[in-house]
C-alpha cells in the first residue's frame, strides 16, 4: 500500500482571495492591522549556539489583507536575512501582497528587538517559490549560504515559526507580531529531490504551516534550504519536508542581483576547531623547540669540531716556532764560532760583523723560544639561541598581504578573501585603529554601533599572523557591551601608553562579558606586500 506525496503549500488557509468571501473578522484582527506598525514587544532570550546565532537572523513574515477597514485575509510565513534589510522567503507566502499591492501589507517581525517593520516584495520567482523582501528601520544579522555538499544522514535544523505552535500559545491576534525567537526541530537530510523541475532538499525535521520560507540549517547554522512544503505521514506513513536546494536559491539571489554570504567549508565545531588549532600551535611549539635544540647542538658540535681543529693548528704552529727558535740558535753559534776563526786569522772586522750577527741571532732565537703560544685555544664567543628571534613589538612592518589558513579556521559566513592591512609604529593598524598590547601581541575588539557581531583581532607581529574571533550576539549583549566600548578614550592611533593602557583595561572588562567561545575563528598568515 503507497499514497502519494502531495505538494502542500505551508501557508495558513485563512489567506484568501480578496475578492470573494469578504468577510466581518473580529475585533483582534481589525487591531492588528492598526497597531502593526507601531506595536512595542521584547524578543525572547537566545541559546548561544551556531543555530540561535542563527536564528536572529529568522524572522516572520506576516500579511494582512484589508479592504474598507475590513481584514479579509490574514496569513504568516517565515524567512531569513541573506542582507541587513533584505528577506528571503517563499513566493506562495506573500503571493497575496504581490497580486494586490494597495491592499496588503506585508510586515516583518524580528526574532529580537522592540518592534516590527513593513516591508515590499521586490523580487519574486514563482516557479521556484522564492520571494525577496525589502525592509527598513533596522539591520539583522545576515544568514550565510552554504554551498558545499551534504551527505545523507547528516543532521539538520529547519527554524521557523510553526502555526500549530502559535495556535497553541497565542493568546490574540496581535502576538503574531511580537518579535519572538524562532521555532527550532531537529532531523536529518534524507536526499535530494526534483519538484517541478525545482532542486529540493528531502528531510526529516518537523515543520508546519507557518515554516514556509524558513532556512533549512546544517550544525554549523548556515541555509541549505528553504523550507517550502511537507507530505505529511497518513496511515502510519513517516513526515517529510522538503526545502528549496540552496543551488535554486543562489540562482535566484544572482538573478535578483542580490549579493549574498556563501560558504564552503565543511561544518567543524568551535570546540573541535579550537582544539585542533590548539594542538597545532602545541606541535609549532614542539617543533620550534625541537628546531632550536638541533640548532644548539649543531652549533656545539661545530664549535667542538673547530675547537679541535684551532688546537691542532695552534700544536702545529707551537712547534714550527721551536723549530725556528732552534735554527737561529744554531745559526747564531756558527756566525760566532765562524767570527772567532776570523779574530785569529787577524780578520778583526770580519770578526765583529760574524760576532755581532751571531748575537743577534741567539737573542732572536730566545725571543722567540720564551713567546712561543702555550697551544691553549679560546675561541671567540658566539651567541647560542635559546629562544625565537626577538622581533620589536612596537616597530612598524608596513603593508603586508593576509591568507586565510583554513587547517586553523571556523568559518561560518565572512568571507575568506585575502586582507591587506598596514601595521605601523605601536600597534597602528592601517593607520586609523590603535591595537592595546597583550604580552608580545596586539589585541583590539570592534564592538560596532549596528550590527550585532563583536570581533576580537589580534596580530602577533613575531610570527606575523593576525586572527579574527567573531561572535554573534543578542541584542541585550551588544547594548551591555556598547556601555563598555563607550568608557574607550582611544578613539584613533595614538603614542599615548597611558591611553593604550587605557584600552587594554576596557576590552578586557568587554572580554568578560563574552561568551566563552566565538562563532567563527578565522587566522590569517601576512606576508609583505613589497
Amino acid at each position: 500500500m503507497s499514497s502519494a506525496l502531495l505538494r502542500r503549500p505551508i501557508f495558513p488557509a485563512s489567506s484568501v482571495s480578496l475578492a470573494s468571501n469578504r468577510r466581518r473578522v473580529p475585533g483582534p484582527l481589525l487591531i492588528l492591522a492598526s497597531l502593526f506598525l507601531a506595536l512595542l514587544a521584547l524578543a525572547g532570550p537566545a541559546r548561544a549556539d551556531d543555530i540561535s546565532a542563527t536564528g536572529r537572523g529568522v524572522v516572520r513574515i506576516v500579511t494582512i489583507a484589508v479592504v474598507d477597514d475590513e481584514v479579509v485575509g490574514f496569513g504568516h510565513g517565515s524567512g531569513f536575512a541573506v542582507a541587513p534589510n533584505r528577506i528571503v522567503t517563499n513566493a506562495h507566502v506573500v503571493d497575496l501582497a504581490k497580486r494586490y499591492p494597495d491592499n496588503v501589507v506585508v510586515g516583518v517581525v524580528p526574532s529580537e528587538g522592540a518592534r516590527s517593520y513593513e516591508g515590499k516584495v521586490i523580487a519574486i520567482d514563482a516557479v521556484r517559490d522564492l520571494a525577496l523582501i525589502e525592509f527598513t528601520g533596522t539591520r539583522l544579522p545576515t544568514v550565510a549560504l552554504y554551498t558545499g555538499p551534504v551527505e545523507e544522514g547528516a543532521a539538520v535544523t529547519a527554524l521557523g515559526y510553526p502555526g500549530n505552535v502559535d495556535l497553541a500559545t497565542a493568546r490574540s491576534a496581535i502576538d503574531y507580531i511580537h518579535p519572538l525567537a524562532p521555532i527550532r526541530s531537529e532531523g536529518v537530510f534524507s536526499g535530494r529531490r526534483a519538484m517541478s523541475g525545482i532542486e529540493v532538499l528531502l528531510h526529516t525535521a518537523s515543520i508546519a504551516r507557518g515554516n514556509s520560507g524558513g532556512p533549512l540549517l546544517d550544525p554549523c547554522g548556515r541555509v541549505i534550504g528553504v523550507n517550502s512544503a511537507f507530505a505529511p505521514g497518513e496511515d502510519g506513513d513517516a513526515s517529510f519536508g522538503f526545502a528549496i536546494a540552496d543551488s535554486e536559491v543562489a540562482a535566484f539571489l544572482r538573478a535578483a542581483k542580490q549579493e549574498y554570504p556563501a560558504v564552503g567549508t565543511p561544518c567543524m565545531s568551535i570546540l573541535d576547531r579550537v582544539k585542533l588549532d590548539n594542538e597545532a600551535e602545541a606541535r609549532a611549539s614542539a617543533e620550534a623547540e625541537t628546531t632550536r635544540r638541533d640548532t644548539v647542538a649543531r652549533i656545539a658540535a661545530e664549535r667542538e669540531a673547530a675547537l679541535v681543529r684551532a688546537r691542532a693548528d695552534a700544536q702545529r704552529t707551537r712547534e714550527n716556532i721551536i723549530a725556528l727558535a732552534a735554527v737561529l740558535l744554531v745559526a747564531g753559534a756558527l756566525a760566532i764560532g765562524g767570527g772567532g776563526l776570523l779574530e785569529v786569522r787577524r780578520r778583526r772586522r770580519e770578526a765583529i760583523w760574524a760576532v755581532s750577527a751571531g748575537g743577534v741571532l741567539l737573542i732572536a732565537a730566545a725571543a722567540i723560544f720564551f713567546t712561543r703560544p702555550d697551544g691553549e685555544v679560546t675561541l671567540p664567543a658566539e651567541s647560542v639561541p635559546t629562544q625565537a628571534p626577538a622581533v620589536s613589538s612596537t616597530a612598524a612592518l608596513g603593508k603586508m598581504v593576509c591568507t586565510v589558513v583554513p587547517e586553523r579556521s571556523r568559518v561560518v559566513s565572512s568571507s575568506t578573501e585575502d586582507l591587506t592591512i598596514d601595521w605601523g609604529t605601536a600597534g597602528c593598524m592601517n593607520g586609523r585603529t590603535q591595537y592595546a598590547e597583550n604580552g608580545s601581541k596586539w589585541d583590539r575588539i570592534l564592538v560596532p554601533s549596528e550590527d550585532q557581531t563583536v570581533s576580537v583581532l589580534q596580530f602577533d607581529p613575531a610570527t606575523r599572523i593576525y586572527s579574527n574571533q567573531r561572535y554573534f550576539l543578542t541584542a541585550a549583549q551588544m547594548d551591555a557591551l556598547r556601555k563598555v566600548r563607550s568608557q574607550v578614550t582611544i578613539k584613533a592611533c595614538s603614542p599615548d601608553e597611558a591611553g593604550r593602557t587605557n584600552l587594554m583595561t576596557q576590552q578586557s572588562a568587554i572580554r568578560t562579558l563574552l561568551p566563552a567561545y566565538p562563532n567563527e575563528k578565522i587566522v590569517y598568515s601576512c606576508k609583505s606586500a613589497g
